[in-house]
């Protein structure tokens, strides 16, 4: 298989696994829920998944810090959560993208 198309695939089911975390638990909760709630999920639909794992970061051949990433997965992914109390207006999408209906 195209490694890119399989990258999309990949995406795809984890992007459907968010759905299911949301479509399970709703909104409301701090951030440290939903990661735990997708890591068990994603692991349930077979992906090997990384919590919270160190990644140090170069720029122009230096390290410049380390990073956290909350999840990777499948060693291809890195997911990084964030839980809102609302939709902010610069986040939302612009009317000419949303469907109609």
């Amino acid at each position: 298989m195209d490694a890119e198309l399989w990258e999309k695939e990949l995406v795809y089911a984890i992007t459907g696994c968010v759905y299911e975390v949301y479509r399970e638990l709703g909104h409301g909760f701090l951030e440290k829920v939903y990661k735990n709630a997708l890591r068990q999920e994603l692991v349930a639909q077979g992906f090997a998944v990384q919590n919270q794992v160190p990644l140090t970061v170069t720029y122009k051949g230096e390290t410049v810090g380390e990073y956290f990433a909350d999840l990777i997965v499948d060693d291809r992914v890195v997911i990084e959560l964030k839980a809102q109390d609302k939709v902010h207006k610069a986040h939302e999408a612009p009317d000419s993208q949303l469907p109609e209906g």
